[in-house]
């Protein structure tokens, strides 16, 4: 940074090379979670529910996620660039709490089957992924341009996620999650 405040002219697209770490990076966080949560159609009780009219089809979500989780590698490779930046290290670190949110939803939702405690897992992150863009804008407005379709999935993930609570107010109970016991008497 210079003694006027600005930050210092870094070599051009030194942000391409954090890319090629943070894409690929967040991607296959987004797979794992997805793997670990046995996330969409095809999971028992996630079949089971009732879905809202405005369910997307299951293709839609992995083509939505691959998309949103690529911008926001990008959006933080640019802030990652920044050296020297006024406000990086706070913003960095809300992108990465808001970004561990988001790989516990899978796991939460599918999972556990907690339909609720996931809803409240997409209000927080919808919460710190707002902060966090905003400090983006300050640092790099290409990088918080980038965050706007994840903060848009957000908002319309809550949606779903409430309107699945709705539909299903016992959904946690029509299959046996993971380490549940049920015992049958006939």
């Amino acid at each position: 940074m210079t003694d006027s405040g600005t930050i210092t002219p870094k070599r051009p697209n030194g942000w391409l090379r954090w890319a090629l770490v943070t894409v690929p990076a967040i991607v296959l966080l987004g797979l794992l979670s997805a793997r670990l949560g046995d996330s969409g159609y095809g999971n028992p009780w996630f079949d089971r529910l009732i879905k809202p009219e405005i369910m997307p089809p299951g293709w839609a979500f992995p083509v939505a996620w691959t998309t949103l989780y690529i911008l926001m590698g990008f959006a933080l490779a640019l802030i990652l660039d920044a050296r020297g930046a006024r406000w990086r290290g706070i913003a960095i670190a809300l992108f990465l709490f808001q970004l561990a949110l988001n790989m516990a939803w899978s796991p939460v939702f599918f999972g556990l089957h907690r339909i609720m405690l996931a809803l409240g897992l997409i209000i927080a992150m919808l919460f710190w992924s707002v902060l966090a863009t905003m400090l983006f804008w300050r640092i790099r407005r290409v990088a918080a341009w980038l965050m706007l379709p994840y903060l848009a999935w957000l908002m319309f993930a809550g949606l779903l996620n409430w309107q699945i609570h709705k539909l299903n107010p016992h959904g946690m109970t029509l299959v046996p999650g993971p380490g549940d016991t049920q015992i049958i008497v006939q």
